[in-house]
């Protein structure tokens, strides 16, 4: 059971829906690590992960949580743009996590850009297998996060309705803007 407010979690919950032990997935914005430990579970020891972040820290503090849980041999972490997932991939994929914004405890004004996360929406989509899903967590209450979502809803309301199925999943009833969640399915 999730916690109905915990987007993240809710994330989590329809990823494990979608992903198999053996088969590679994406974490497209590394962070902390939480994501890629959290689909480095799913994969097993046959599957792979590939992390993308633009910044040494997020990698460094992912590979240190991949060592304490004994699964980095499953993950590839690339210092890179989760735009360029791509030139990195030569295989469909089963699942992607976004989880846009700023890397938590670092430099805040180091953001996730609309113009940069929707071309790593469509690399992914471009990669993305049959009955796979794409995660995208959206997070309006920071500056750059409001245009970000804007940016999100505009491209994913845009998507061809008989090949993907697209919902939104947000809690209304809060007092600063809550995070959204975007899910893709192929």
């Amino acid at each position: 059971m999730i916690a109905i407010n915990d987007i993240v979690a809710a994330s989590h919950f329809f990823i494990a829906r979608s992903v198999r032990p053996g088969d590679t997935v994406v974490d497209a914005t590394a962070g902390n690590g939480g994501d890629t430990v959290f689909l480095a579970g799913l994969v097993g020891p046959a599957g792979r992960v590939h992390a993308f972040d633009i910044q040494k820290t997020a990698l460094d503090r992912a590979g240190k949580r991949l060592k304490e849980e004994g699964l980095e041999e499953r993950v590839r972490l690339h210092l890179a743009s989760h735009a360029r997932m791509a030139e990195y991939l030569d295989r469909p994929v089963q699942g992607i996590m976004f989880n846009l914004g700023y890397l938590p405890g670092g430099d805040k004004e180091v953001i996730t850009r609309p113009q940069e996360t929707l071309g790593a929406l469509a690399s992914g989509l471009s990669l993305l297998g049959p009955g796979g899903l794409i995660s995208i967590t959206t997070y309006p209450g920071h500056p750059g996060g409001e245009e970000e979502e804007q940016g999100v809803a505009g491209w994913c309301a845009g998507l061809e309705p008989r090949r993907y199925t697209v919902f939104h999943l947000q809690v209304l009833n809060r007092l600063k803007p809550p995070p959204g969640l975007w899910l893709i399915r192929g």
